[in-house]
């Protein structure tokens, strides 16, 4: 049940259609604008099946008996909510957390519709069956899945079904007793190129009028008629891992999805042009908070290589002793203890859903807030700490090549701890996490992942005990009186 590196890498092999400069792709893991992300989201599965690894990483499924990985898993107390983020922590680290739509996001999305089922229940009995019936078959064959949740941006100041073309946004076409045809596009597929199915549905509020795209589905990547159109591959324009070690291994891609009549079978319907179902899918149950959860232990693992990288810096520049950068160092650790204490709190205030165990919502949302805040401030202060080493650097690994070149190097790249290709080296990656166009990339996904920050902050807002805020204004307000008051100064 649980997947070697070479399984995964053989079930991408599915003549998917993926359209890049033009062309279509072909063989994702072959391809010079993706292998190498590839082979970095194959050694997730290695991992996993590594017999020194399998008690940490996977659980036994209470149906079959059977192992599965803990990102399919629906804890009942707080221990299995710690015990499964520690094995996520794990596997997240294989990259720094820069494959940000790893195997584990969308599985806890998933996972926590799983967990409502109730809820679902309530809206149609055959829909609850099918997202049970799929949670189960995606955590049995060990899937890869990524999500398209956001409308293509066109008119902001209209509904879907006001644009110009009918389906711009991907809606239902035609239903029969077969399924439902849907046409049209979503966004945004990061790790499609990864990913071996993809759940289709809609996170942003829709309008009366807009029942057609009110839709909620999963779809192989290989079905007939869905087109994946790639962004531009990092990784291709980054030939030498030297050069750029995370654009060239990490960088899980982007896509927009268009879906040309699509038949969807019932069984993996799970809302139906209901404009009211597609928010209760994530909202009353825990899919919205357990999916987001797994986003900040990503987070905290990404944040904790980037405090090191701050600190490296500061070593290899000979600085650490200046009070001023220890200031800086400081602030950093404590942002960095932040957000680990913001995901210890979330699963130490969790609560029950029904028989299950889930992080807190408020806490979550709190987290939100401030880490789309927090992560731009945090690249900003590595710019600072680095200075101009970022960009006074040797053109390429080529440069170390020549025996004339890396002479100079030698002599103009120094450093009190390491040695001229070690400092390079150093600053190399540094650029790459902070300054280059993959981490350009990064710092738009970290502050948008989750939606604009109004929309983090109302989730904030709704979910903040406000009772408990005003019972304390209340007290003080009855601790005194007018009458009370002796009109002059003591």
């Amino acid at each position: 049940m649980i997947r070697n590196a070479a399984q995964y890498v053989a079930s991408l092999r599915d003549n998917r259609s993926i359209y890049l400069d033009g062309k279509i792709v072909g063989d994702t893991t072959t391809h010079r604008a993706f292998r190498r992300t590839v082979a970095s989201a194959a050694k997730f599965y290695d991992y996993q099946s590594d017999p020194a690894n399998q008690d940490r990483m996977t659980f036994r499924t209470p149906d079959t008996g059977e192992i599965a990985n803990r990102i399919w898993e629906l804890p009942k107390s707080y221990e299995q909510l710690v015990q499964r983020r520690k094995a996520l922590e794990e596997w997240i680290s294989l990259n720094a957390g820069y494959i940000g739509r790893g195997p584990g996001h969308v599985a806890s999305c998933i996972s926590g519709m799983a967990m409502g089922l109730d809820v679902f229940k309530e809206y149609d009995p055959k829909r609850a069956d099918a997202v049970m019936n799929y949670y189960q078959y995606a955590r049995d064959n060990d899937l890869y899945l990524t999500y398209v949740i956001i409308n293509p941006q066109a008119d902001r100041s209209k509904a879907a079904s006001e644009q110009e073309n009918e389906f711009l946004t991907a809606g239902v076409v035609d239903q029969d007793s077969s399924g439902i045809t849907v046409r049209g596009a979503k966004m945004l597929a990061s790790a499609g190129i990864l990913a071996n199915e993809v759940f289709v549905t809609c996170i942003q509020p829709l309008r009366p009028g807009d029942e057609r795209y009110a839709i909620s589905f999963v779809i192989p990547l290989n079905a007939k008629g869905v087109k994946m159109l790639s962004r531009k591959s990092y990784e291709e324009h980054a030939p030498d891992v030297f050069d750029n070690p995370l654009a060239s291994r990490f960088d899980e891609n982007d896509a927009i999805i268009y879906f040309d009549d699509v038949k969807v079978p019932w069984d993996r319907v799970f809302v139906n042009q209901n404009i009211e179902m597609c928010q209760k899918q994530f909202h009353a149950t825990p899919a919205h908070v357990y999916q987001n959860y797994q986003a900040q232990i990503r987070l905290s693992v990404k944040m904790r290589f980037l405090i090191g990288l701050a600190r490296r810096i500061a070593d290899t520049n000979g600085v650490t002793g200046f009070p001023q950068v220890r200031e800086i160092l400081g602030n950093l650790a404590a942002q960095g203890a932040m957000v680990d204490a913001l995901l210890t709190a979330m699963e130490v205030k969790g609560s029950k859903h029904g028989e299950y165990f889930v992080p807190d919502r408020h806490t979550l949302y709190a987290a939100q807030v401030l880490t789309q805040q927090l992560y731009p401030q945090v690249t900003l202060t590595l710019r600072e700490l680095a200075g101009g080493g970022l960009i006074a650097l040797p053109s390429s690994v080529e440069d170390f090549r020549n025996p004339e070149t890396r002479k100079l190097i030698e002599k103009t790249q120094q450093s009190p701890t390491c040695n001229s290709l070690e400092r390079v080296k150093l600053f190399r990656l540094a650029w790459d996490a902070v300054g280059s166009e993959f981490a350009s990339r990064h710092l738009q996904y970290e502050m948008f992942y989750a939606g604009a920050l109004f929309v983090t902050k109302n989730h904030s807002f709704a979910t903040y005990d406000w009772a408990r805020s005003a019972a304390a204004v209340d007290n003080m307000l009855k601790s005194y009186s007018l009458e009370g008051a002796t009109g002059q100064a003591s």
